[in-house]
């Protein structure tokens, strides 16, 4: 069974602006090059096509070529899958192209804006974790999804077999305690602020939008936390805390694009409705960048 403890990168999709069509390509080469500073960085794996990737704006061929460029960048690097939906037959179509991918698992929340009951979303899981051939990771994250799971959902999930972790973006401190005392799976800390708390308390991992910035920092943070060096743990962590807040002070990932952009990594680009940060919010992330570099 993959192991999804460490630091996770859900890699954002850069595109180019085809000026005729006027719109947003993907640029695959930006997406390679990306792909391999993290896993050199010494990340413990890549996810493709999550929020962050801005998945919602790719159709489902898109969503393959960015999966399959970012396997083919990074042989060696376990990759994740993002998968979502609201369509069941459609959701289940798209895992089986997924899965013909040498991929370490599926990254699956709820499906968004129908608002399932927990009933519902149990059965939705098990049917889509009765047809996989690699681990499921749960992805609660209920302020995209409409609904929340509840502990006795997650409960009764944590007992198939092909369902092995969750990815923790409730921002309830009680469930994620009670996840991790479980121990049924593998609990990574999805909110980028929470990473430490999540850690300390024995979290497995983190699948930290913000790692795109500095990842080999946060891999040190990982294992500075894992060593129980909590007071060099600590510093670290609060040199890295102005910056993951500003990260996410507009809507992700338009700031990590900026600053990404910024270095010469991409274009900074998104596709509609999402809009680039704003030029007060870059040059705060600047100036942020700057400090945690002094420190």
């Amino acid at each position: 069974m993959q192991d999804f403890s460490g630091v996770w990168v859900p890699l954002v999709t850069p595109f180019i602006h085809d000026s005729h069509s006027r719109r947003r390509e993907i640029d695959f080469r930006a997406l390679q090059a990306l792909a391999r500073r993290m896993a050199d960085a010494g990340v413990a794996g890549l996810v493709a096509c999550g929020s962050t990737g801005e998945a919602a704006a790719l159709d489902d061929a898109e969503q393959l070529a960015v999966l399959d460029a970012v396997i083919e960048a990074v042989p060696s690097c376990p990759v994740v899958a993002g998968l979502s939906g609201s369509n069941m037959e459609a959701v289940q179509a798209q895992q089986r192209a997924i899965q013909q991918r040498a991929i370490a698992g599926l990254l699956v929340p709820p499906p968004s804006y129908i608002r399932p009951s927990q009933a519902g979303i149990v059965a939705y899981f098990h049917e889509l974790a009765d047809a996989a051939t690699v681990p499921l990771i749960l992805y609660t994250i209920p302020y995209r999804t409409g609904v929340e799971m509840q502990l006795d959902t997650i409960r009764a999930l944590a007992e198939h077999p092909r369902i092995s972790a969750i990815k923790d973006c409730g921002g309830d401190p009680d469930l994620t305690m009670q996840m991790i005392a479980d121990g049924k799976l593998q609990v990574l800390a999805g909110e980028d602020r929470h990473m430490f708390s999540t850690l300390c308390m024995g979290g497995a991992g983190i699948i930290a939008a913000s790692a795109h910035i500095r990842p080999d920092l946060f891999v040190q943070l990982y294992q500075l936390i894992r060593a129980e060096k909590l007071d060099t743990a600590r510093r670290l962590f609060h040199r890295l805390l102005p910056l993951i807040g500003l990260l996410f002070e507009e809507a992700n990932p338009a700031p990590v694009k900026a600053l990404l952009a910024s270095q010469g990594l991409l274009r900074n680009e998104l596709r509609p409705p999402l809009q680039t940060a704003s030029n007060g919010l870059l040059e705060r992330l600047l100036a942020a960048q700057r400090e945690l570099e002094k420190a």
